[in-house]
């Protein structure tokens, strides 16, 4: 999730477990500490890209992390909060906003390494996206009314609706999988992997990407609030193997580093259609029925001792965002 709706969150735990005339340093402190988790993001290698990719949503929101990330907010956050509260006070409330940073991004799409270092499995549910306005701004007004009235009553409204989204989520996802499904068994594919996944800020308009004979299709499709299906049939794209087009090359750093970024992309590789040599990620495109990648990487093949770059392909034109919106609003 975004830093806002990280720190909310984190907020709410720590007030769900403060006294009343503790809520707002707990409120801080929560906060601050479910924050602090994300600061992987600036963990970087210049000279290895994908660095970067494999360290985020890693060892700093796995569980066995958790006392210790706790441990560190603590210390930072204790020359601010030492006349407000104890140590053993200040540790516990950051144990509660650090605990939901790694299990919140799990709802979201990318995965996380709630397991790691026993497993390197990277968990995604799919279930809200990485931006939700709707449920940002309901933990604002909760949490915010929790701290300016210390009345810990809207610390269970802001987890309430919270739990309501997930759960809501979790409906429409079902309907999502099972209308992909479908679809796929109307082409006459067998589905070898299906990813099915919310789009930017919203419960309602979804991505479904399955490979079938090492083909990737993208498909939208429209959950309605109650009942009601709509589907947008997308594009089609030939998977990329890369120990089959790239075995000429195997143990060179190019290749090491094509097999890294096949597993942080689940498999779900293809050519970038306005991008020579570039292979993205088809499971995120700025619309729910193309295969154009938000992002990938280049492989020259004239420097295979090299790092591959990763690079980024957001297209926001105004068509783009009004064909996504015809399609949010079933049109």
């Amino acid at each position: 999730m975004d830093p806002l709706t990280h720190g909310l969150v984190g907020a709410t735990a720590a007030q769900s477990g403060a006294d009343k005339d503790k809520l707002r340093p707990a409120a801080f402190t929560g906060a601050a500490s479910a924050m602090i988790a994300d600061l992987d993001y600036y963990l970087h290698i210049p000279s290895d890209p994908l660095f970067n990719i494999e360290i985020h949503r890693q060892f700093s929101h796995s569980f066995l992390f958790i006392p210790i990330g706790a441990l560190i907010a603590s210390v930072l956050l204790w020359w601010f909060l030492k006349k407000y509260l104890s140590f053993k006070e200040l540790y516990f409330y950051s144990l509660l906003g650090y605990a939901t940073a790694g299990l919140l991004d799990t709802f979201t799409s990318y995965g996380t390494q709630l397991l790691w270092p026993f497993l390197d499995t990277r968990f995604a549910w799919n279930l809200i996206s990485v931006i939700d306005p709707i449920v940002t701004l309901g933990l604002i007004l909760f949490v915010g009314i929790a701290f300016q009235k210390k009345d810990k009553k809207y610390v269970w409204f802001a987890g309430g609706w919270l739990i309501f989204f997930l759960l809501f989520g979790w409906i429409q996802h079902q309907r999502a999988t099972t209308s992909a499904k479908n679809l796929a068994e109307s082409r006459g594919h067998p589905i070898e992997k299906l990813v099915v996944k919310p789009t930017i800020a919203n419960q309602r308009l979804w991505r479904a990407n399955y490979i079938s004979s090492d083909i990737i299709y993208a498909d939208a499709i429209r959950t309605g609030l109650i009942s009601g299906i709509d589907i947008y049939e997308g594009e089609s794209a030939a998977r990329i193997i890369i120990e089959d087009e790239f075995s000429e090359f195997e143990s060179t750093v190019m290749y090491v580093d094509l097999l890294r970024f096949k597993r942080l992309s689940e498999n779900f590789l293809v050519r970038h259609p306005e991008y020579p040599g570039v292979i993205g990620d088809a499971r995120y495109s700025m619309l729910p029925t193309r295969l154009n990648p938000l992002w990938g990487v280049k492989a020259d093949t004239t420097q295979t001792e090299s790092h591959l770059p990763f690079l980024y392909f957001r297209d926001a034109r105004d068509e783009v965002r009004e064909e996504f919106l015809k399609m949010l609003l079933g049109k």
